[in-house]
């Protein structure tokens, strides 16, 4: 915490002034060191350990949760997934914080009222997303280029069901979020992989090599950004030129903005429809409050297309499919999220920018073997584990049978990943201390 001095002014100097002053002192936590009379004003100067914001609004994100019990993916269903009981799960890209509590209220209201018929996406639902999108990544859209989706993943396979044929081909970049190039294979269309490059733990784009892999029939490029695993915020250098080599190819551009909320102190995020009318014009942005506000379950992200031409053929197989209608809750959670979650996405992220701070310092300091990549953006650490010279089963073995740490093996994610784990930090920095311990016996416990 950081120490600043603030000084009260009172006029006079009496009892009523007095109280007033130690209850600001009791709540603030604040410490008065000096008192001084000066004729009909009283200066009260105070040492402040300043709180952080989570700590003033309310927010505790050391507050433990218990997720056992609730059709919980990363907790109930970790012992199927890993085989053992005892395993502390960073795996699934979900947080362990609760939903902040003017979401909750709002679901509180509309239950009170009792009927859950069906509902429709109404104006205050757009204009937040206008709104947040400006506020937080300055950029200006319009209420017609937003669409539905139940999910960011959906929206990837519409847009290749929708754009693609079987037999065109698809660009990706790994090593990345599995279902990204999953969908591709899915629906018989041509993977070309773009494996991104690791400079001394900063991942790159190989933008010469994306140029080069371009085929005739190449129709689509799936872009992550910010990408996951690797936790990169792309510049807008890096992404002119990939945008600039689309536009000469005629390359459909679906960006991944899942994760774009997620900054660490310091990055910022370009949405790729910003670098100019003719991208926009060839680009799907991907969006969604699901991770950044902890929402995944309500299954609502908004896709932003706008191009008519574009976005009318999306929206129709979306339609065509069923899966245009949403739910009640999904919705208010979006809204209340984009209107009224900056500050507890502020305190969240610095809360984050600590937990990444405690895993690095702690392995350099105890498990050096271990060396985590730069992250600039979401709760997934992207941790290079390639000098303890172990196979896919030989990490398995070491984090989960002898840690008791279920990570996602880096090989899920496609080439580039080999040697990595990826450690979600969205958690309690108790339980973050309590894997990082396991794991440095564990790997103290090698080659004995």
């Amino acid at each position: 915490m950081v120490k600043v001095q603030i000084i009260f002014l009172c006029k006079g100097f009496h009892l009523f002034n007095l109280q007033k002053l130690n209850l600001l002192c009791v709540y603030f936590k604040i410490q008065p060191i000096k008192l001084m009379l000066t004729g009909r004003l009283s200066l009260l100067f105070c040492n402040f350990a300043a709180l952080n914001k989570s700590s003033l609004m309310g927010w505790n994100f050391d507050e433990p949760v218990s997720r056992k019990g609730t059709s919980c993916l990363k907790y109930d269903l970790a012992a199927e997934v890993f085989g053992k009981e005892d395993i502390i799960p960073l795996w699934v890209a979900d947080m362990d914080f609760k939903t902040p509590d003017f979401i909750l209220d709002k679901f509180r209201e509309r239950i009170e009222h009792g009927v859950f018929g069906y509902t429709y996406r109404d104006d205050e639902y757009y204009q937040s997303i206008i709104d947040w999108m400006e506020r937080r990544h300055q950029w200006k859209i319009k209420k017609e280029w937003i669409l539905f989706t139940p999910g960011v993943v959906s929206a990837l396979n519409f847009a290749i069901l929708t754009f693609t044929g079987p037999g065109d081909s698809i660009i990706v970049q790994t090593p990345v979020y599995p279902p990204v190039f999953s969908s591709v294979s899915a629906h018989n269309r041509n993977l070309i992989i773009n494996q991104l490059t690791n400079d001394n733990g900063r991942w790159k784009m190989d933008i010469d090599s994306f140029e080069a892999s371009i085929t005739g029939n190449t129709k689509m490029f799936i872009l992550t950004s910010p990408h996951n695993p690797v936790g990169r915020v792309w510049s807008k250098e890096e992404l002119g030129r990939i945008a600039d080599i689309c536009l000469k190819n005629n390359i459909l551009i679906l960006s991944d903005d899942i994760h774009c909320d997620l900054l660490l102190p310091g990055n910022r995020h370009t949405p790729i429809a910003t670098l100019g009318d003719e991208i926009a014009d060839l680009s799907i942005t991907c969006t969604a409050p699901s991770k950044t506000f902890n929402v995944a379950g309500l299954s609502t992200s908004a896709i932003i297309i706008p191009n008519g031409e574009i976005r009318k053929k999306f929206k129709d197989m979306a339609k065509n499919l069923h899966v245009s209608n949403g739910n009640l809750f999904g919705s208010i959670a979006l809204t209340e999220a984009f209107t009224n979650g900056d500050e507890w996405l502020d305190a969240l992220m610095d809360y984050i920018a600590d937990n990444m701070k405690f895993v690095s310092d702690f392995l350099a300091d105890r498990i050096p073997e271990i060396v985590p990549s730069s992250l600039e953006a979401t709760f997934l650490m992207w941790l290079d584990c390639r000098s303890l010279n172990l196979s896919d089963e030989g990490l398995k073995t070491l984090f989960v049978d002898k840690a008791g740490v279920g990570m996602n093996m880096g090989s899920n994610f496609g080439r580039g990943g080999e040697g990595f784990m990826r450690m979600n930090i969205g958690t309690q920095r108790a339980v973050i201390e309590k894997a990082l311990t396991r794991i440095e016996k564990a790997v103290a416990s090698l080659g004995k």
